[in-house]
């Protein structure tokens, strides 16, 4: 059975596709920790377990590896905004969707950040085509938000007259503002603080 690499579009067997995925996981948690500039190749060779060989197989060079961690990280947190957000239709839906952001990031004194975050503010001054990945995963995560808001606005919650897409920009804003001050600070207050005052505004603008 043979699976595509999903950047090159080269077919792979499932011994492949494994070893790739265990050095993108590895690649990625090593990155997450302690950044993409720290990261080397021969840490990822030590953290995967593979060989230079197996690695330069699946890519050359560290760009590439930097391209499929930020696929790999994309997917994973999309796919969790999909599972909270997706259904979301009250602003008490919202608090909760805060709190669970917060306290996960509480259980590493907000170290490490956003992992889209974290990726985005070291690669984007010299990767285009990462920056253009790492743009559309953050579009789409707000649109996850929008999609909230606009069903908060369908029910009759927030005012016919708010601009969705402004509130979920200034949303994903202040998450992405409050992840950064968190890192900085090794305090997860920060962070509440700042969401919770989007929030407050949203809900400043209820149609009641």
């Amino acid at each position: 059975m043979t699976t595509a690499d999903s950047q090159t579009g080269r077919r792979l067997t499932a011994r492949g596709a494994k070893t790739r995925a265990r050095i993108v996981a590895a690649a990625a948690e090593l990155m997450y920790v302690q950044g993409v500039g720290d990261t080397t190749l021969d840490d990822v060779l030590a953290a995967s377990g593979v060989s230079k060989s197996q690695l330069y197989h699946h890519f050359d060079g560290k760009d590439a590896l930097v391209r499929a961690v930020i696929d790999h990280v994309g997917e994973r947190v999309i796919e969790r905004e999909r599972d909270a957000l997706g259904h979301v239709s009250t602003i008490a839906g919202l608090r909760r969707w805060r709190d669970s952001l917060v306290q996960n990031n509480a259980l590493r004194h907000g170290a490490y950040g956003c992992a889209l975050g974290s990726l985005a503010s070291e690669v984007t001054d010299h990767d285009t085509l990462a920056r253009q990945a790492l743009s559309h995963l953050f579009t789409e995560w707000q649109g996850l938000l929008a999609g909230v808001l606009r069903r908060l606005q369908d029910s009759g919650v927030l005012a016919p007259e708010a601009s969705v897409d402004q509130l979920a920009t200034g949303l994903m804003a202040a998450l992405q503002g409050g992840y950064m001050l968190a890192q900085t600070a090794r305090d997860v207050t920060p962070m509440a603080t700042s969401v919770d005052m989007a929030l407050a505004h949203i809900e400043s603008l209820s149609a009641g």
